[in-house]
């Protein structure tokens, strides 16, 4: 039996991808370079100015909401979060306490406790010279929050919650959710405690890891948290709750400040920004939502491999990328039901195509592409030939190559051009049997005697001599009558 059990509930702070910020009309541009270029009075925390509900922010979190079947609210309010950074120009931040927009809900496997609506902070900057820089472009963005219930007890499992949770974000158009940006944050609640505290459901003291920038941050950080407090507890020692920061350099977590609790930021509600009752509102009604779902990474994760037959391996690649699925989708609307064909469709996409465009064109960013470079027409055409026999496998992948470079040709006037039919009537590929039967009598001999294996090679020759225009399967068997 382990001699401790950890505990880990997560904290996801995810930007939303809105024309404008929050409660004002500032533009939400995540990627402006420039200090204080999308600011206003508003967003700033200028004295007697007053905040604007954007409900695209709001339908965001809600969309979330319903896809991860959670309970979203009839009534809900905002309030003000209270405590003093040079981040926050209020003094207090504008976030949800006691009526959070969704409570409850699931996402891979991990039962959730809430998601909530928020303004994102201002950006610090610190040189080397001890000097403190605030650029005040994404104070007032909007920022959902998810919180987790602490029902995770290892870190593959956050990773791979985290993971889903960005996923979601990006087919939902809610969020880019980009680690490296900023734009979706981990923070994740560590304990650990014995078997016989877990069962009694009594909980070791839990330590908080901040702002975690990457996945692979957040496994190793957890990780080291989980081993810090073990061998801390064996020690003698006592865990402290604390803010804990992510050194990734060091690979160890390192002590912040004292973690504080919901009081000290002395909730109420904002005074200024209506109540609102999401039932008279008819767009967010879940039924209307729920129209608006696309089909979530899971059920689309089921259904390929039901209906496709597809690995693990190739289902992942469609999933994380919606503009590659719907490429795929659209290329088998000519052969719906057929396996064979989608099955080739799959290998050709993943081995072939994407191999020449490069996978970053359908990158999970580009939700679809702007220009396919070989139309979903031309690329069923392309494998109803493999399926037909029409072209070889080495055929098919010539095609590619010329229908990339040779835009807007058929598959078929393209082959037919190169040579690239091939061909499966026994009299056009008898002259190339005969002379490499006649040009390797050694390898002739083995076969005869024995060696099979010789076989390869002279079908080999035969393709070869061919330009692979040869059809293999018709290759073997003039091969085999021949020489028996």
């Amino acid at each position: 039996m382990e001699k401790y059990i950890a505990t880990i509930g997560l904290e996801v702070h995810a930007e939303l991808k809105t024309a404008s910020k929050m409660f004002c009309s500032c533009k939400n541009d995540p990627d402006q370079d420039q200090p204080d270029a999308n600011v206003c009075p508003i967003c700033l925390g200028h004295p007697g100015t007053l905040p604007i509900l954007n409900h695209g922010a709001i339908e965001h979190v809600l969309l979330v909401g319903v896809a991860v079947g959670g309970m979203l609210a009839d009534f809900t309010e905002w309030d003000r979060k209270n405590y003093f950074y040079p981040d926050i120009p209020k003094g207090y931040q504008i976030s949800q306490y006691k009526y959070p927009l969704v409570t409850g809900g699931e996402l891979a496997g991990v039962a959730l406790e809430r998601v909530h609506l928020e303004e994102d902070t201002a950006r610090s900057t610190h040189d080397s010279h001890e000097k403190s820089l605030v650029d005040f472009n994404r104070s007032g963005v909007p920022l959902m929050e998810l919180v987790t219930k602490p029902v995770i007890h290892d870190a593959p499992t956050a990773v791979n919650f985290a993971k889903e949770l960005q996923l979601l974000l990006r087919y939902l158009g809610a969020g880019e959710a980009n680690l490296e940006k900023g734009e979706m944050r981990i923070e994740a609640n560590i304990s650990v405690s014995s078997p016989a505290d877990m069962e009694a459901g009594r909980f070791g003291v839990k330590t908080e890891v901040k702002n975690l920038n990457s996945f692979r941050s957040v496994e190793r950080a957890i990780e080291h948290e989980i081993k810090r407090q073990m061998e801390l507890i064996e020690n003698g020692g006592k865990v402290v709750q604390e803010t804990r920061g992510w050194d990734d350099s060091k690979n160890e977590t390192y002590s912040q400040r004292s973690k504080e609790s919901s009081h000290d930021y002395r909730y109420f509600p904002d005074p200024d920004i209506p109540k609102m009752k999401l039932s008279e509102i008819p767009e967010f009604s879940a039924a209307e939502l729920k129209k608006s779902l696309p089909e979530l990474p899971w059920i689309k994760r089921k259904r390929y491999k039901k209906d496709h037959g597809m690995t693990d391996k190739e289902v992942a690649v469609f999933v994380e990328s919606p503009a590659l699925s719907a490429y795929f989708e659209s290329i088998i609307e000519a052969y719906p039901k057929d396996q064979k064909r989608i099955k080739l469709t799959t290998n050709y996409i993943l081995t072939d195509y994407l191999g020449k465009v490069g996978a970053e064109r359908y990158s999970i960013y580009a939700i679809s592409p702007a220009k396919e470079d070989i139309t979903p027409k031309a690329f069923s055409q392309l494998i109803n030939m493999v399926a037909d026999s029409s072209v070889s496998s080495r055929g098919a992948k010539d095609l590619i190559d010329l229908l990339l470079k040779e835009k807007g040709s058929s598959p078929k006037e393209l082959a037919e051009k190169h040579g690239l039919i091939q061909k499966s009537d026994p009299a056009d590929i008898a002259p190339a049997i005969e002379k490499i039967i006649s040009d390797n009598p050694k390898v002739v001999s083995e076969y005869k005697a024995g060696k099979t294996a010789s076989l390869q090679f002279l079908i080999g020759q035969a393709m070869k001599a061919t330009k692979g225009a040869a059809n293999p399967a018709i290759v073997s068997k003039l091969l085999v009558d021949k020489l028996t």
